[in-house]
């Protein structure tokens, strides 16, 4: 079963927010076009061609979509667009520059006149309005900008994120949103405009630090991958130099810690350690003492005694030991999906599908569509010819 079937969105995308948004859409089951500019597309096709030479980026955020290409600052081209969105979608998605959509007439107040249930998603850096409004917004600069970066790395040195972040919580929040007023326009007929800013996003997700240091208290501590706040809880080596990543939550795990792993009962009792609060404080004496009992222990022996003992712990893997992991293996989450260079494999998203899989159609090339989609709203085969030949498609 695809719950969105029927649904039609067109999205003015590029980079990864709102691809992102419209590929979990289109995962279920909705239509999604893709306008992308005529020369090249979207500029994430060339960010790397590490995926049998494709971007990987793109192959990630872009199965099951329609490419259609159209230079929209051609009248006719823009024309056709809106024409597209007044004939076919329901949704209308765009992250295009700041003011750009809105002075093309692609804005909720200008669609939303003919077309009530239209439903309007803008993707920016910081929001349609406010001293930031305009301002460019990449997802590293957000990732500064929302204190992400500050509690993250070392005491010496801050560390982004290995993935885009902030655009994958704008992604997300766009998707949700969309879902809403789906279900909204379902009760009412009415569509409306999502507003979804890169900058609230990421601050969202960053409430746990805020309150920690809220009223001007000290905020959490980087420290590199292991908790801020709790301890122990993070990275250990063992000694054969390889490394477990091991967590306590609470005071029960602490003492079958000292019982069971480090074989030490009398550790719990001692007054240096015997809450959380005194073992985050007191971390670097605490890490000598785990690292000289697992130091006589490989990794695969401190996991055992660790599983034995209950407690959490996993395995820090590299990508390679990802695509070959066991339990997503056993869980079946992959599967095959068409790309234009070949077959290549895909992380089939979250969740039971109980009634029915995701869609999970091929990834398009640049302009596939085009010519099928532009039939559709009517176009003969000579005005498309000419369209092609003034470089508008």
């Amino acid at each position: 079963m695809q719950p969105l079937k029927g649904i039609t969105v067109v999205s003015l995308e590029h980079a990864i927010a709102a691809p992102f948004a419209t590929r979990q859409l289109a995962d279920l089951g909705a239509r999604v076009i893709k306008v992308e500019r005529p020369n090249g597309g979207d500029f994430a096709r060339k960010y790397d061609e590490r995926a049998k030479g494709m971007s990987s980026h793109f192959v990630w955020t872009n199965r099951s979509k329609e490419s259609l290409t159209l230079d929209l600052k051609d009248p006719e081209a823009l024309a056709t667009l809106k024409l597209l969105i007044s004939q076919e979608a329901d949704v209308l998605v765009q992250n295009l520059a700041p003011g750009a959509a809105k002075r093309m007439g692609l804005s909720y107040e200008d669609l939303s006149k003919s077309k009530p249930g239209i439903i309007v998603c803008d993707i920016s850096g910081y929001g349609s309005d406010g001293p930031y409004a305009n301002k460019k917004a990449y997802d590293l600069l957000i990732q500064s900008e929302a204190g992400f970066l500050s509690t993250t790395g070392t005491q010496d040195q801050v560390a982004k994120a290995g993935i885009s972040i902030a655009d994958i919580s704008a992604g997300m929040y766009a998707y949700t949103n969309i879902l809403a007023a789906l279900m909204h326009r379902q009760q009412t007929g009415q569509g409306q405009c999502i507003d979804i800013s890169m900058m609230e996003s990421l601050s969202e997700w960053m409430s746990y630090p805020l309150y920690y240091a809220m009223d001007g208290a000290e905020p959490p501590a980087r420290a590199g991958a292991s908790h801020a706040s709790i301890y122990p809880y993070g990275p250990f080596e063992a000694g054969d130099a390889k490394v477990v990543m091991l967590g306590l939550q609470n005071e029960r795990e602490w003492l079958v810690f000292c019982e069971k792993v480090l074989l030490n009962e009398q550790l719990a009792r001692d007054e240096r350690f015997n809450t959380n609060t005194k073992r985050s404080e007191a971390r670097e004496t605490l890490k000598a003492l785990i690292l000289q009992v697992f130091s006589s222990m490989t990794a695969a022996q401190v996991s055992e005694r660790l599983e034995e003992a209950g407690i959490a712990n996993a395995q820090v893997n590299a990508m390679a030991e990802v695509w070959s992991h066991e339990q997503l293996a056993h869980r079946n989450r992959w599967a095959l999906i068409e790309t234009p260079v070949g077959e290549m494999p895909a992380l089939i998203p979250p969740g039971s599908w109980s009634q029915g899989p995701p869609r999970m159609d091929p990834v398009p090339e640049v302009g596939e569509h085009t010519d099928s989609i532009l039939r559709n709203l009517g176009k003969t085969n000579l005005q498309i010819d000419q369209m092609r030949a003034r470089g508008s498609i």
